[in-house]
């Protein structure tokens, strides 16, 4: 019977060494595919598998898991940060494993189309616009009113949000 495996897309200097502590209490191998896995310094300390891989490049990874699942029942596939839901979402999918939806992963990142698919389903929302330069975005907040909230177009966990009650503010957090 093979050993049963979790991987881990990338990293993280944070939860990452509670994934590979949590995995053989729960009978499972962790691996890491990582595009550097010297940047997590407790997979060589603890003696974790890490796999160098394009983390950007899903076929790349369709590749690498396809290799390990010759050697492992692959249990799941999982990530420490949500620049990889999405791909983790895929993986799921191709493998059959459970794992999160990648459209729905995909429209709650994108913070422009989640508050349309918000909107067009008739929940209220504030106001707000799309800008791509500082100069849209300070046209926004005069049209909008200030204060306004300054939000990067992607992500997640309120990364890179400001509230910014004048101009002054604004200029100095859109930079």
């Amino acid at each position: 019977m093979a050993r049963r495996a979790l991987i881990l897309l990338e990293g993280s200097r944070y939860n990452g060494p509670l994934y590979v502590r949590a995995a053989p209490r729960l009978g499972l191998n962790p691996i890491t595919l990582s595009a550097d896995p010297a940047r997590y310094d407790y997979l060589a300390a603890e003696g974790i598998e890490a796999i160098r891989v394009d983390t950007d490049n899903l076929d790349a990874l369709i590749r690498e898991c396809s290799r390990l699942r010759a050697t492992y029942d692959i249990a799941g596939i999982t990530c420490a940060g949500d620049p990889f839901y999405a791909t983790v979402g895929k993986l799921c999918c191709y493998f059959s494993l459970p794992g999160p939806n990648p459209t729905s992963i995909e429209r709650c990142c994108d913070k422009f189309t989640q508050r349309q698919l918000l909107e067009e389903a008739g929940v209220p929302i504030p106001a707000y616009r799309l800008a791509t330069n500082a100069t849209e975005v300070e046209s926004a907040a005069e049209e909008i009113g200030l204060p306004v909230i300054l939000k990067p177009g992607a992500g997640s966990g309120s990364r890179v949000v400001r509230l910014c009650r004048n101009m002054e503010g604004l200029i100095r957090h859109n930079y």
